[in-house]
């Protein structure tokens, strides 16, 4: 079996090495991971330059392919050209710092695993909800059961990518584990202005989402509480709801006449 493991922290980042190192008792894994941090660059996909990939070792030994692109990148390049054999879970993590509510649209970690989906491979993202040093050795547990999960339950999750985030706490402090919505709560948008040494003012973003934290059916609200948190997420955007009614306004509008 074959997991394809990538981020978007770094290749050398230590939560991908802690996946590696627990996943590999499931399966044969191949890195192929940025060979930069490419934190909330989202679904972007290099197509203007060529995709640069080197083989990267650690401590003398073989790790991985180190792309000079995005996680999304990755993943195309690691499912069509760099694994020798089918890929048969892409799992993408773990990132530092969780990846919930509007932070899904910007995540990198999401949005390989959304890629991996696309590309008809079944997905895993998982983000550990801490922007400080971490030890992610149970989360890498927690992404082992994840994977067998998935892999054993593969035609109700069709189509999907799965969306895991765990909390920052001590193991025996976690309440449980859900499934969850996306919270919809947006982003309250603040810049902190500063001025460097030479006078140049520039602008360090702050923006944060608060009033989903209340909402416990939600992944942000969970994830506060101190649950593990599963969503299934798809990249159909579609607002499916709305056809009918928008198509309605379209033709009383009577849009197509011009």
């Amino acid at each position: 079996m074959r997991f394809l493991l990538t981020n978007d922290d770094g290749i050398y980042a230590k939560g991908l090495s802690a996946l590696n190192k627990e996943l590999s008792k499931e399966a044969d894994c191949l890195i192929v991971a940025p060979e930069t941090e490419q934190s909330a660059v989202g679904h972007a996909i290099t197509i203007s330059r060529p995709l640069m990939v080197r083989r990267a070792t650690k401590n003398a030994n073989f790790l991985g392919y180190a792309v000079c692109g995005t996680p999304a990148d990755c993943v195309k390049i690691g499912i069509t050209e760099l694994s020798d054999k089918p890929v048969d879970l892409v799992v993408s993590g773990i990132n530092r710092g969780g990846n919930a509510g509007i932070n899904v649209l910007y995540s990198g970690t999401v949005s390989a695993a959304t890629e991996g989906a696309i590309l008809g491979v079944p997905s895993m993202a998982v983000s550990l909800d801490t922007h400080k040093e971490a030890d992610f050795t149970f989360a890498a547990r927690f992404a082992r059961k994840m994977a067998r999960l998935i892999l054993n339950n593969l035609e109700q999750i069709k189509g999907s990518a799965i969306n895991v985030n765990i909390p920052c706490i001590p193991r025996e402090k976690i309440k449980g584990v859900v499934v969850v919505k996306q919270a919809q709560s947006n982003i309250v948008e603040t810049f902190e202005r500063r001025v460097d040494p030479r006078e140049n003012v520039y602008y360090w973003f702050a923006g944060e989402s608060q009033s989903a934290r209340k909402q416990k059916d939600t992944d942000v609200g969970a994830l506060d509480s101190g649950f593990i948190t599963i969503t299934p997420i798809q990249h159909d955007m579609t607002r499916h709801d709305l056809l009918d009614t928008l198509g309605a306004v379209v033709k009383n509008n009577k849009l197509s006449s011009f």
